[in-house]
């Protein structure tokens, strides 16, 4: 089984070298020794969330965490292509659900899109403590997934900034794919970029309306069909994400 995955202070994970002790403190600390009560010995990986993985043994339990003893450091570079979920605002936590699952699939990136069929809307301080869940979110999932890596998660955007986004996607030489039921090429046929940014945009409850689509077509997506069914705005970002993922290789 492999060993769980704890994030720790960016500047001592880097910092940290084979044969050094690290102190894991803080809520990570205080979950591994004290709520998940880890005992000396015990496996554990402790990441930076930007790629760095120390591979580990707690050496004992103390009042402010666990001291792990660095066995490995293991560097995960970025992949060339960032798979970068576009994901609507929904009602019901289903966005929440979206990019927990993308998270664990292995997306790079999340933005929240106020979509112009967006039930929900995120406004001032709402916004704030929304985004936050999101960040919270994709942080367990992370973890939960043994990643090193913790997906970025980008301001909320409408359609005319997601727009602009994509435009500077696909000159930087990535791309952006739409899912959209009524697309005529599957997402399994259209040809991908080999790095960059590609960003993969599910829309809400209520679909993508046309003048929307045309924006974001006209900025240089391509509209795709997922599949033979329609699924939800939950489900259909990381079902995306699955097969990309194993199209560049990911899941080889």
């Amino acid at each position: 089984m492999s060993a769980p995955v704890f994030l720790g202070d960016e500047a001592r994970v880097r910092g940290a070298a084979v044969g050094e002790t690290l102190l894991l403190d803080g809520t990570e600390g205080r979950h591994a020794g004290v709520v998940q009560r880890r005992a000396a010995g015990e496996r554990i990986d402790v990441v930076d969330g930007l790629g760095v993985r120390l591979v580990g043994r707690i050496s004992s339990v103390v009042s402010d965490g666990v001291l792990v003893e660095v066995l490995e450091r293991v560097d995960e570079p970025a992949p060339e292509l960032a798979l970068v979920l576009v994901q609507a605002l929904a009602k019901g936590d289903r966005d929440e659900q979206a990019i927990e699952a993308a998270t664990e699939v292995g997306a790079d990136g999340v933005v929240p899109w106020q979509a112009d069929r967006s039930i929900v809307v995120w406004r001032g301080e709402r916004a704030a403590k929304s985004r936050a869940r999101w960040l919270g979110t994709v942080r367990t999932a992370a973890k939960q997934s043994r990643r090193a890596r913790v997906p970025d998660v980008g301001q909320p955007v409408d359609s005319k900034a997601l727009a602009v986004r994509i435009e500077a996607a696909v000159a930087a030489g990535g791309g952006a794919l739409v899912l959209h039921e009524e697309a005529s090429v599957p997402i399994a046929d259209v040809p991908l970029p080999a790095r960059g940014e590609l960003l993969v945009v599910v829309g809400p409850e209520g679909g993508i309306g046309e003048d929307e689509l045309r924006r974001l077509t006209d900025a240089g997506a391509r509209a795709v069909r997922l599949g033979p069914h329609v699924l939800r705005t939950s489900t259909a970002g990381p079902v995306a994400l699955a097969l990309l993922a194993q199209r560049t290789g990911r899941w080889a």
